[in-house]
């Protein structure tokens, strides 16, 4: 049932937000059980929750119409009461002091917290997989990654653990594996959701929702969306309120991106776009051809950006045991030890003018933006990269991904089908900074005209 549902039949008396909660906790002990996607599953304080939702719906004063839907929040931000490890044996295991800002408002909205699921360590690539927790598996097929590294929410989304799943995208660390798993996940616009404490991947970082249909990503972008004074790189500006518009492809101008700045894109995932482009033309969109600004620079840029978060995250650590830490990340973050801080500006700079330009571009030509959610197919759990791929890192095969981290657009992926050996297919749909609701109507188009591939 989407949100909405259960809340008519919370005001009506025919569903129990305790009922409900019962029947997620179950779903996430199946998805722990089969997938690994739990670092915790708190069956008393989920139930103590719901019971308090149950007498606010009985009484008739619900703190939200939202109360008492079950959702999940990802071992990367911070919950009251819970220990937030970010998927690391060197972590801090002191419970929380506090809720994080869009936790908070979940929270203050009366949301039923499952558990926290899992993510690779500090959130460092695009699978999902850490000495502290092990190997995440795809529902799909579990021999194949679920993706990363919100990987452990995609998972309970996909095996219906929760309606609401709170993760994080710094390179594409929500549509990566909504793409893999076949849900829908959106990362707003830089700075709708708030952040705090601020990511050492600095302003890559966006904090989203992740759910099996595009309405319910919008339900709870709405809960998650607002000002906090602790997040000082949201900026002062007010951003366009969220609205539940309809849309459909008919005389909007939407820009073809079928070529990221590295990797490659596979037979399989560029012949399924083209369907899906076909469906866009059918419905009345003109397509027009695209290629991103600065394309043969991007991957330097980006590597600059999140390669230098690595090395702060772990500096933050103090000294610590290098074989307690994931060997790719350690690794990663070496190669930014003795990197110059005029170099590192340079790229930010670069940054500027590559982002300053996708803003014109989505202002002044295009309504929208299309690509795969994601280059490939799910591949061999546990391993960073596809085999016999040629690549050195997961950033190069993310290459639908994080040029967008650093352009900070919205950017949804939705489910489009599936591979001929079973695994999802993917859309993504990108519009202009502020224009998160133009996003989710169009998700929500597509989801209409395509039931059938959504869960």
């Amino acid at each position: 049932m989407t949100s909405a549902e259960l809340a008519q039949a919370y005001a009506a008396g025919r569903l129990s937000p305790v009922e409900v909660t019962e029947k997620a906790l179950d779903r996430a002990e199946t998805a722990q059980a089969s997938c690994n996607a739990f670092t915790l599953i708190d069956h008393e304080g989920a139930l103590e929750m719901a019971r308090a939702a149950e007498a606010r719906w009985q009484a008739g004063t619900p703190l939200s119409p939202l109360d008492g839907v079950p959702s999940t929040i990802k071992d990367i931000v911070s919950i009251k009461g819970w220990s937030v490890r970010y998927g690391s044996r060197l972590s801090d295991p002191t419970p929380c002091a506090a809720d994080a800002p869009s936790v908070a408002r979940m929270r203050a909205a009366g949301l039923v917290f499952l558990g926290m699921t899992t993510t690779p360590e500090f959130g460092w690539k695009a699978i999902t997989d850490s000495l502290y927790s092990g190997i995440t598996r795809n529902p799909w097929n579990r021999d194949v990654t679920p993706g990363g590294s919100s990987g452990g929410a995609a998972v309970a989304a996909a095996m219906g653990a929760g309606v609401f799943h709170l993760g994080s995208d710094g390179g594409g660390s929500i549509r990566v594996p909504a793409a893999f798993t076949g849900i829908s996940g959106i990362k707003p616009t830089f700075g709708r959701v708030p952040a705090y404490p601020a990511s050492p991947f600095g302003t890559v970082a966006h904090i989203g929702p992740m759910c099996r249909r595009p309405e319910d990503a919008e339900a709870m972008l709405a809960v998650m969306s607002g000002r906090d004074l602790a997040d000082w790189f949201q900026g002062a500006a007010a951003f366009p309120a969220l609205s539940p518009e309809a849309v459909t492809p008919k005389g909007n101008k939407i820009g073809v991106w079928r070529t990221p700045p590295s990797g490659y894109v596979e037979a399989e995932v560029a012949a399924q776009f083209e369907k899906s482009l076909a469906d866009l033309a059918e419905a009345g969109a003109e397509l027009i051809e695209f290629e991103l600004p600065m394309r043969d620079q991007l991957l330097d840029i980006f590597n600059w950006h999140w390669i230098a978060g690595a090395r702060r995250r772990l500096d933050m650590l103090g000294d610590f045991d290098a074989s307690q830490v994931d060997p790719g990340l350690y690794q990663m973050a070496e190669q930014a030890r003795d990197w110059r801080v005029s170099d590192y500006v340079a790229r930010v700079n670069l940054r500027a003018a590559y982002g300053a330009e996708m803003d014109r571009l989505l202002a002044e030509e295009l309504d929208y933006l299309v690509a795969p959610g994601a280059a490939i197919l799910p591949f061999t759990a546990g391993e960073e990269l596809p085999e016999n791929s040629g690549l050195s890192r997961w950033i190069e095969w993310a290459g639908f991904s994080y040029p967008i981290n650093l352009s900070q657009q919205p950017a949804m992926s939705v489910p489009a089908g599936l591979s001929a050996g079973g695994l999802p297919h993917s859309l993504q749909i990108i519009a202009g900074r502020g224009a998160d609701s133009q996003v989710l109507a169009l998700a929500k188009w597509w989801a209409g005209r395509h039931p059938e591939y959504f869960l």
